[in-house]
């Protein structure tokens, strides 16, 4: 009975792990889907990725007939409002990001996704009163040293990392304290952001200056595809983490900020400064004394056999 329970434990982690994997690598390579659709206003590029996602979820909820689930999440009048702040700050998310990777900021995006748990722990300090132990606390102060340099060096820091840390780091506080499912509450998050996106998109069209149905049916895919390169990453990572421990996610999430710093340096040869390197070797030190020290945290509170 042991050894079948254990089987069935494997498998379910393999499974976690290759959604994980999956869900991450496609987060890493979407550089390159945001890089077809250049010519196109990040703006407007986002209005799209919001009523498409809003589409593709809708699809989705009803071919699994999880349509029920909507309007239980109205039922609750905490419940839309928070959802309303989650869907701000994962719009907020996107726009910059579409903008730094169209701006040539492939790097800056990087970085963003390497201090974003940094700043997950650093917010649940603040807002949930979590005690952050030693080595917590000198990974936060080694990045910060890091951007220091930067600021330093250029008189300025790298704002659209900065910016993408924060919103996600928010949008993920929002969403822990949110009792909905990730598929549904995406769908409800895009809802909330589609009137005003839909109406951008309709004054565009009608000012003759609307990039979709105007002639590029290459560019019209690509603005139709934005629904599903945004669910799917979503759903095979909602997939996984229900079935890996919380350590185990967290060391997966480096994959994606590492495929677009490798794309950023050797597909797109953006310029990497002495300086811009010492940032991130850095945040790479910081990230691995936390990893580190929450791998051994992990091992002393699990049973003698089971797995990280």
């Amino acid at each position: 009975m042991i050894a079948g329970e254990d089987t069935t434990r494997l498998s379910r982690e393999r499974a976690g792990i290759f959604a994980a994997v999956a869900a991450f690598s496609l987060w890493g390579v979407l550089p390159v889907f945001w890089k077809q659709l250049e010519d196109v206003p990040a703006l407007e590029i986002l209005c799209h990725r919001i009523i498409w996602s809003l589409v593709f979820v809708f699809v989705v909820l009803a071919v699994q007939k999880r349509l029920g689930e909507i309007p239980a999440i109205f039922r609750t009048p905490r419940v839309p409002i928070l959802l309303c702040l989650s869907g701000i700050s994962v719009g907020l998310n996107w726009l910059i990001y579409i903008w730094a990777v169209n701006a040539g900021r492939v790097l800056e995006v990087s970085l963003g996704y390497y201090i974003n748990p940094l700043v997950t722990i650093f917010f649940g300090f603040i807002f949930f009163r979590d005690r952050l132990r030693t080595i917590q606390w000198v990974a936060i102060g080694t990045a910060a040293a890091g951007l220091a340099l930067q600021l330093v060096e250029f008189g300025k820091l790298p704002l659209a990392a900065i910016g993408l840390a924060i919103s996600f780091a928010l949008y993920g506080l929002i969403r822990k304290v949110t009792p909905v499912g990730a598929v549904a509450g995406l769908f409800a998050e895009t809802l909330v952001l589609a009137v005003p996106a839909l109406a951008y998109l309709l004054f565009l069209a009608s000012a003759g200056e609307g990039a979709f149905l105007s002639g590029s049916v290459r560019r019209d895919f690509f603005l139709v595809a934005t629904g599903a390169v945004t669910s799917v990453p979503l759903f095979c990572f909602a997939y996984g983490a229900r079935r890996l421990r919380l350590v185990t996610v967290g060391i997966t999430q480096y994959i994606s900020p590492t495929i677009s710093f490798l794309l950023g340096v050797f597909l797109y040869k953006e310029p990497l400064a002495r300086i811009q390197m010492i940032t991130f070797a850095c945040v790479w030190t910081a990230l691995a004394l936390y990893t580190a020290e929450s791998i051994m945290v992990a091992r002393r509170s699990v049973k003698p056999g089971s797995s990280l």
